[in-house]
């Protein structure tokens, strides 16, 4: 099928990554639909792409139901549902009360649930793809996020459930797991972690300080993510479902207890 036929719909469309896959894919010529609770970002990603835009809460049945039928009634299909809204749960156990651990929950896991129930149908029909945008965090603890952490290591169950329950069907489901990237959570992360630390001369001194043990030495673009996704979400990753993509400039090939000895030139 040629990338113009292609109806691709992408929660959290409207910042980071999931803007990044709208372009993406819109440069492919594919149809585009970007989901999510702020209209503005939206609009701005749909001025800059041309996609169609649903403003939905993803963790809500009856919105993402509504929208699926939506893109099905205008579009007639869909053949790509990348679920990549999330978000939340940046705290340890024991400074998360029940209120931050749900929303963890239903910003990171709910909404990929709910998201991919509902698209289901459409994609059995189309033998199309399910990508979900996980994290470095679904394969690894990070300090004090325990919520994040908890959701993202769930959302690989979820796509290895998908791809086993519906591969027979012809729908693939794959995952990514991105490291740090230029995003604007990840931006304010790195002004939080500047405070912090003490460093004064800014965002970038952050992100490389953050980065300093990658293998590659930096952040990713979300460009660089919208790649990985676009590839997991089209024919030339057709023999792939139920698998994990890290991209992460290497940061997961790091053998943490060595680190000293490479400071020490051995």
């Amino acid at each position: 099928m040629s990338s113009a036929s292609r109806v691709v719909a992408i929660t959290g469309g409207g910042t980071g990554i999931g803007a990044a896959v709208a372009h993406r894919y819109a440069q492919d010529g594919a149809k585009v639909v970007v989901l999510g609770r702020r209209e503005q970002p939206l609009r701005k990603v749909a001025a800059e792409t041309g996609a169609h835009v649903i403003v939905a809460d993803s963790c809500v049945r009856t919105d993402v139901e509504n929208a699926i039928a939506d893109i099905t009634d205008r579009f007639g299909r869909l053949d790509v549902a990348v679920a990549n809204a999330g978000g939340h749960g940046l705290s340890s156990v024991t400074d998360t009360d029940d209120d931050a651990w749900q929303l963890a929950m239903q910003s990171n896991l709910s909404s990929a649930f709910v998201f991919c129930r509902a698209a289901l149908p459409a994609l059995l029909a189309t033998k199309g793809q399910v990508v979900i945008v996980s994290s470095l965090a679904g394969l690894f603890a990070g300090p004090n996020v325990a919520g994040y952490t908890v959701a993202k290591h769930a959302l690989i169950g979820l796509t290895r459930s998908i791809a086993r329950d519906y591969g027979p069907r012809g729908v693939r489901a794959n995952a990514v797991c991105p490291g740090w990237v230029r995003t604007p959570m990840a931006d304010g992360e790195m002004d939080q972690f500047a405070a912090a630390a003490g460093i004064t001369n800014g965002r970038e001194e952050a992100y490389r300080r953050v980065t300093a043990e990658v293998p590659l030495r930096r952040p990713a673009e979300p460009a660089e993510i919208a790649s990985v996704v676009r590839f997991l979400g089209s024919s030339e990753s057709s023999c792939i479902t139920g698998a994990v993509l890290v991209a992460d400039g290497g940061a997961h090939a790091v053998d943490l207890p060595t680190l000293e000895f490479e400071r020490a030139g051995m």
